[in-house]
């Protein structure tokens, strides 16, 4: 991976860090090289419980 690349993968996953609260990040790797990054965010809805 060239520098240029990591730099730009980091950015993205720095990107995406910051704006999930709950969930995964996933990287996916096709013939060793990263080629995709997956990110799923839970949104957790509150009971009424406490109303």
């Amino acid at each position: 991976m060239k520098e240029n690349e990591k730099e730009e993968l980091f950015a993205q996953l720095e990107k995406m860090l910051e704006t999930l609260q709950f969930g995964s990040i996933t990287l996916v790797v096709q013939d060793g090289k990263i080629v995709q990054l997956e990110k799923i965010e839970k949104v957790r809805i509150q009971s009424n419980k406490n109303r």
